[in-house]
């Protein structure tokens, strides 16, 4: 499986009960496909799965996976702070017919690294499918390291990485040393280092409700090695990645910014809360300025004879 493009880890919409809304699921899936993102990503943290039985996963990621189609990869989280949970997890996307598992370090158990290899190879053999390995130690409390990386490449199911460690170094690391996993920007802030160091791919939560924006990046940078406009189009987005990376409150972020795109995302599992009026408004006026700006300069762009994708709503 080669990682290319952009790939959107999907929110969870919830009715007011807090039962999920399937069919406004369904229309953010055909909205995303439409818009021309490379594949989806079921039972990530952006889709609350902390709050969220494994059956509840389970039926999520087989929803989506049905309703996918097979237009595009699905990948299916395994995190789970209990390796036989992951596990099942891991069996469930083999039998839905996943394309792929992201798979996480067991948060606040805090394994050595040898500890952590044996479970992703014990989950890796229950899945049976490439491994898009997830590094986010601010929330799982370890790295995954050079012992540990050095041990899960025995299996060639583990294809790739979503680095979120935002240490640059990692990225330096990562494509120097293991260029056999293919490396994938998981912090948001850094998508133009992450392209400048050859990765092919983004796992971005802001494409939940700015895809076009996210792809222009993406096509300007790796598909056409045009730096010049895609540090235009990251000067931009860089507003909009404080409010997501440093604002405390990423999922609801993200969760609003799908409502303002017109698909219901609900409210939020406890033990999170929504966005006040304030902060609405507050990320209405980032997503407004971000789309007006991107566009000008895919405009602009077009004018001048460039190739570019016009960001597609």
């Amino acid at each position: 499986m080669t990682l290319e493009g952009i790939y959107t880890p999907l929110i969870t919409p919830f009715h007011a009960d807090g039962s999920f809304d399937l069919d406004s699921l369904a229309d953010l899936v055909e909205r995303l496909i439409g818009a021309g993102v490379h594949g989806l990503i079921s039972g990530g943290s952006t889709g609350e799965n902390y709050a969220e039985t494994v059956e509840e996963r389970l039926d999520l990621a087989r929803f989506i996976t049905e309703r996918a189609k097979g237009r595009l990869p699905v990948i299916v989280g395994t995190g789970a702070m209990r390796t036989p949970e992951s596990i099942a997890l891991a069996e469930g996307a083999r039998a839905m017919g996943a394309d792929a598992i992201l798979l996480g370090t067991p948060p606040y158990s805090v394994p050595t690294e040898a500890e952590n290899a044996q479970n992703a190879l014990a989950i890796d053999r229950a899945a049976g499918l490439p491994i898009i390995l997830y590094n986010y130690p601010a929330r799982m409390g370890v790295e995954m390291g050079r012992e540990f990386l050095d041990l899960v490449s025995v299996s060639k199911n583990v294809i790739g990485i979503k680095e979120s460690s935002g240490d640059i170094n990692r990225l330096h690391l990562l494509t120097q040393h293991y260029p056999q996993i293919q490396t994938s920007c998981g912090m948001d802030d850094q998508a133009l280092e992450f392209f400048a160091w050859g990765a092919q791919s983004w796992i971005c939560a802001g494409s939940n409700f700015l895809p076009g924006e996210h792809i222009a990046l993406y096509e300007a940078c790796a598909l056409r090695g045009d730096f010049t406009t895609g540090r235009r189009i990251m000067a931009a987005m860089l507003p909009l990645m404080a409010v997501l990376e440093q604002g405390g409150k990423f999922i609801q972020c993200v969760k609003h910014g799908v409502e303002v795109t017109g698909i219901n995302a609900g409210p939020m599992r406890p033990p999170l809360t929504g966005l006040n009026a304030d902060e609405k408004a507050a990320l209405e006026a980032v997503i407004g300025t971000l789309k007006s700006e991107v566009a000008a300069i895919l405009a602009e762009g077009a004018a001048q004879g460039r190739p570019a994708a016009a960001a597609r709503a």
